[in-house]
């Protein structure tokens, strides 16, 4: 029997145990609400997704090809009709997440206003946009439910057993569009206390898995800009343990931990790394330093001094009092990050990257796997890359070391819209198409996002709809651009009032009032215009 059958039976047990006070109850309706509402709490999805992201990855151990992917999305109802769209299009929610960017919360979700990626929005709009992104798939469900159980009553009055059985089964198997959220909780917002505190909020709120940078919490910058800061490892280690801690102690202990490291661009560090012995963690980052050997008579007041291997040597510092890590040394210290990261109980890496290369990023996995086989990375398909131009490059690039003819071609203008339809924009555009695939089979790669998609998106549609209505359109820039493609691609908001909730409402109504529900869906509703 199904779990909607069985409700039926247990609250029709539970009716007849209440006794004539409870006769307006129907044991079918409230089989509903509760499929409905399928998830109670935030802890609740958090187990759920880890349990899936947890899948995810094991069968990505024994098949590259099953890589997850994910976008970022900044309001809940983004968020639901990405996975609206998922569903219809691709029948399933399998492998497909959803991320939360700590960039589109500071540029989009602060009380401030728009702000840079610098952690300076409040850290509560980090575990409020988790929440919301939960409501708002939680209240897609209903919705998928609600037109199943509208359209197995319409099979029930017509007589037709057979429709109202397929309809029943597409109810027991439901799939939901709960998904993973890997979440951004930048370089912590502070020591690890409030790591933690913040991190408990995030998994109370249904946040399976947590990513977190090696960047200095109070000097965090975006990963693609410049002026980022890293802390030695000790520091980091603390703030992943901080995470670690809080899904334990909320009872998920499979949630899953995203390290990330921004070493590859930054050239900085605040503090010199504490050690005891040579070789140690702390000494490995110190020897990253750029340094200068000096005597003991050519100190000079206030200068700082390392002593290794038997020599002074005097790291360089900044007017900024920064300290300056040796040029060329990003990927040996990235490849350093990660394995300590993953020996201190992360789960997964996310390297930061100034562009997008296959190559350049299975050097670095390459070598991270020689101590810790199954590594693993999540990988920003960053918007702050060019991929037309880096990709054209790249090809150019790849033609002049295969002795082909060039001349045809300028590298720097690349970009140019002269060159879409040659052969080598060709050969790029194939190679960005491929990149997902061609990175998770050689770069190690499990999980692919793009961290704000939909910021563009939303500036690009806007754009398209306000040039035409503010001009000579008018109207027709909405009819034609906008209500026309939705409704001949089948987008289920063009019925909004029916997105918004109304038609579960009415049928609510008609639960708890019966014959004197007034309900909003009657001939009237100028809904029933759209088919």
């Amino acid at each position: 029997m199904s779990a909607y059958q069985n409700d039926i039976k247990a609250v029709a047990a539970l009716k007849e145990a209440a006794g004539s006070s409870w006769s307006a109850i129907n044991p079918e309706s409230v089989a509903r609400m509760r499929a409905q509402n399928r998830f109670k709490t935030g802890l609740e999805i958090a187990q759920y997704t880890a349990d899936i992201m947890r899948k995810d990855m094991a069968e990505y151990d024994a098949d590259t090809s099953v890589y997850t992917q994910s976008l970022g999305c900044w309001h809940g109802f983004i968020g639901q009709q990405k996975m609206i769209s998922i569903k219809k299009h691709l029948k399933t929610t399998n492998k497909r997440y959803l991320y939360l960017s700590g960039w589109m919360v500071a540029a989009l979700r602060s009380e401030f206003g728009p702000l840079p990626d610098q952690s300076m929005h409040e850290k509560t709009a980090v575990s409020d946009l988790i929440e919301e992104l939960y409501t708002f798939l939680r209240q897609a469900d209903s919705r998928e439910l609600d037109l199943l159980f509208t359209a197995m009553d319409a099979a029930r009055e017509a007589g037709d057993t057979a429709k109202a059985a397929e309809i029943q089964n597409q109810i027991d198997n439901y799939e939901t569009h709960i998904v993973p959220i890997i979440a951004d909780i930048d370089a912590g917002f502070g020591n690890p206390e409030a790591t933690y505190l913040l991190a408990k909020r995030m998994i109370e709120a249904g946040a399976c898995c947590i990513q977190i940078e090696n960047q200095v919490s109070d000097e965090k910058q975006c990963g693609h800009q410049d002026g980022k800061v890293t802390v030695p490892h000790a520091d980091f280690l603390a703030k992943i343990a901080a995470v670690r801690y809080a899904f334990l102690e909320l009872g998920i202990d499979n949630g899953v931990i995203v390290a990330r490291t921004d070493s590859l661009g930054a050239g900085l560090t605040k503090q010199i790394a504490v050690t005891k012995e040579p070789g140690d963690l702390g000494d490995l980052y110190n020897s990253f330093l750029d340094c200068e050997e000096v005597s003991e008579a050519a100190l000079g007041n206030g200068d700082v001094v390392i002593k290794r291997e038997g020599k002074l040597l005097r790291p360089k510092r900044l007017p900024s009092n920064l300290f300056q890590f040796r040029a060329g040394t990003g990927e040996a210290r990235c490849v350093l990050d990660c394995i300590t990261s993953l020996q201190n109980g992360a789960d997964l890496l996310w390297i930061e990257t100034e562009k997008p290369h296959v190559g350049q990023i299975a050097a670095m996995v390459n070598e991270i796997r020689k101590t810790i086989p199954d590594a693993k990375l999540v990988y920003n398909n960053s918007p702050s890359f060019n991929w037309t131009l880096n990709f054209r490059q790249q090809v150019f690039d790849a033609m002049v070391a295969e002795g082909k003819d060039v001349s045809a071609y300028d590298r720097a203008k690349l970009m140019s819209v002269e060159y879409d339809e040659t052969e080598l924009a060709q050969i790029a555009d194939e190679k960005i198409r491929t990149f997902q695939r061609d990175g998770s089979a050689h770069a190690g790669i499990f999980h692919h996002l793009i961290t704000l998609p939909t910021y563009h998106t939303a500036a690009l549609s806007t754009d398209n709809l306000a040039k035409g209505y503010f001009a000579d359109q008018g109207m027709l820039a909405y009819v034609k651009g906008v209500q026309r493609q939705e409704l001949r691609q089948g987008i289920a908001c063009v019925k909004h009032q029916n997105m918004a909730g109304s038609d579960i409402g009415d049928n609510h109504k008609e639960y708890f009032a019966g014959e004197a529900a007034l309900k909003a869906s009657g001939k009237d509703n100028t809904m029933n215009q759209f088919h």
